[in-house]
């Protein structure tokens, strides 16, 4: 009979398999999840078994992991450097941090990842400083929101979209990181499908894109010194995305 219903609700109703099993992998490892999260599918997994080379120097000792949700990121950081990180998992809504907290018990990684409740940068800190910043923000821009597979409509909408180009979330990040990040840090984000949005808005910084080797497109590496050098750009660039959503 369970397995029934669940095939119903996968077949019919198109609910993500993960949801109905509660369990999902990322980086090799198994993860609870439900519908408070999105299912975890970043690419940035490849980063992470890579230790993030070549584009950090040295192991790192503290690391903030932004728009953490399911905790996937953060703990699969946390366990490919041995627990040596101090790692940060930041997330505005308190429902994901539930389910952060769920996965950080499973690994018994209590003293190693914490979980923090903070609009972005908003509610951490001052004078925090990172070696690395990974963020996996919302980023899907409006029509590719309204046009989603059904699959995807189970999935919590803020974890999604942001804004028309789906970027609002990343010109926060982009203009408030650098003030998180210690002199030899970087910042690796994630933008997806809305990689050719970014470029658009912002022709002129140098965003590395990585080739992924696995699959996946659309997650960019830049230093402290290059986003201190575009600060103002990104700064600009977050006043007037406010101003226009202001007047609609």
């Amino acid at each position: 009979v369970l397995i029934a219903k669940i095939a119903r609700l996968r077949i019919i109703e198109r609910i993500p398999t993960p949801y109905l099993t509660h369990r999902a992998f990322f980086c090799g490892r198994e993860f609870y999840v439900d519908s408070r999260v999105i299912v975890p599918r970043s690419p940035i997994g490849e980063l992470i078994e890579n230790g993030f080379d070549p584009y950090l120097d040295r192991e790192p000792q503290r690391i903030l992991d932004m728009c953490t949700g399911s905790g996937c990121i953060a703990i699969a950081m946390a366990l490919h450097f041995d627990g040596e990180a101090e790692v940060d998992a930041v997330d505005i809504d308190p429902e994901a941090l539930e389910v952060c907290n769920i996965n950080i018990g499973a690994y018994d990684l209590e003293n190693v990842v914490t979980p923090i409740k903070s609009d972005l940068f908003n509610d951490l800190p001052k004078g925090d400083k990172y070696d690395l910043i990974v963020a996996n923000p919302p980023y899907v821009d409006r029509y590719d929101l309204d046009n989603m597979p059904q699959e995807y409509r189970s999935e919590p909408d803020a974890a999604l979209g942001s804004g028309d180009d789906g970027l609002d979330c990343a010109r926060r990040i982009l203009a408030d990181a650098a003030d998180f990040l210690k002199d030899d840090g970087i910042l690796v984000m994630e933008v997806g499908n809305s990689e050719e949005h970014l470029v658009d808005a912002f022709p002129m910084v140098p965003f590395h894109f990585v080739d992924l080797k696995k699959g996946g497109s659309g997650v960019f590496v830049l230093s402290k010194e290059q986003l201190q050098a575009y600060h103002q750009l990104f700064a600009d660039s977050v006043k007037r995305n406010e101003h226009v959503n202001g007047e609609n």
